[in-house]
C-alpha cells in the first residue's frame, strides 16, 4: 500500500496548485479527480486547432513576477486586457469606475483632481449602511444615478430621498 503525505480531492485551481507545490517540495501526493482533465472550470480544448474554453472565458491577472513565472511552467498564457464599457443615459464610459470614468464624466485630468472633485460632491451626514447610502456619502449624487441606481434598484424611490430619479 502507498502511502502519501496528502490526499486532494478535486484539480481545480487550488488542488492542482496545492498538489504541485507539495510535490515540489518533496511530498507525496494523491490527487482524485472526477471529471477527465485537471484546471477545474479552468479549462481548454483544442478543437481541430480551434482554443475552445469549454466552461466559459478565463482571465489571469498578476503583478507577481513569482506567480507568473509558476503559471506558464505549466501553460502559455496570451496577453489581454479587459477594457469593459456601460452606457448610462445613452453616453459610454469607462467601467468599472476609475479615472478615465472620471475624466469622462467631469474631465479631470489627475488623481488630484479626482480627489478634490470627489470631495466636493459627496453628500454629507448620510448612513453608509447600503450601497446607495455608501456611493452618496463617498462618490457623490451623479455616479450613483448614472451607475448604480438603476442596476441595483430599478425604479423604486430612493430610501434616502423619497423621490425617484
Amino acid at each position: 500500500m502507498q502511502k502519501y503525505d496528502f490526499v486532494v480531492v478535486g484539480a481545480g485551481m487550488f488542488g492542482a496548485t496545492f498538489a504541485r507545490c507539495a510535490t515540489d517540495k518533496g511530498k507525496r501526493v494523491l490527487v482524485i479527480e472526477k471529471r477527465p482533465h485537471i484546471g477545474g472550470n479552468c479549462y481548454t480544448e483544442n478543437r481541430d486547432g480551434i482554443i475552445f474554453h469549454k466552461y466559459g472565458p478565463h482571465v489571469f491577472h498578476t503583478n507577481s513576477d513569482p506567480i507568473w513565472e509558476f503559471v506558464n511552467r505549466f501553460a502559455q498564457w496570451e496577453p489581454y486586457v479587459t477594457r469593459t464599457r456601460v452606457i448610462a443615459k445613452q453616453q459610454p464610459y469607462s467601467f468599472p469606475i476609475n479615472l478615465t470614468t472620471l475624466r469622462q464624466l467631469w474631465d479631470v485630468s489627475t488623481p488630484e483632481e479626482a480627489i478634490a472633485k470627489l470631495n466636493s460632491v459627496k453628500v454629507p451626514n448620510i448612513e453608509q449602511d447600503s450601497i446607495e447610502g455608501w456611493t452618496l456619502a463617498n462618490l457623490g449624487r451623479e455616479i450613483y444615478d448614472k451607475f448604480i441606481y438603476g442596476y441595483t434598484m430599478g425604479k423604486r424611490p430612493s430610501t434616502l430621498t423619497g423621490q425617484y430619479s
